[in-house]
């Protein structure tokens, strides 16, 4: 299947951020999230195991009770109910990898 940037349908989450649900099916889902400074990915967790990708822009990431900045091509992997969260500290990208499928956000 050919994943074209241009087909990509945007979900404004708030003011600071937008997400694109890339490909998917049952096992693996593919998302970027654009995010504006300041914006908030809230501390939460969930059952799905979960690699991100900063593609651009810089984050205070924040699994657990650690935090650390991450930066343009850093990257993150959290296992299963591993509480995180996201500050953005410059417009950035994050493309993030789920298995199975966020059946949350379809």
């Amino acid at each position: 299947m050919f994943l074209e940037q241009s087909k990509y349908t945007w979900e404004k989450i708030d003011d600071n951020l937008e997400r694109a649900v890339v490909g998917y099916d049952e096992s693996l889902m593919l998302t970027i999230v654009r995010f504006k400074k300041g914006g908030v990915g809230k501390l939460h967790q969930h059952i799905h195991s979960q690699v991100a990708y900063i593609a651009s822009g810089a984050f205070e990431v924040q699994i657990e009770d650690e935090k650390k900045v991450l930066k343009t091509g850093d990257s993150f992997f959290l296992k299963t109910n591993i509480k995180h969260g996201v500050v953005c500290l410059e417009d950035g990208v994050l493309i993030e990898s789920f298995s199975p499928l966020r059946e949350d956000f379809l």
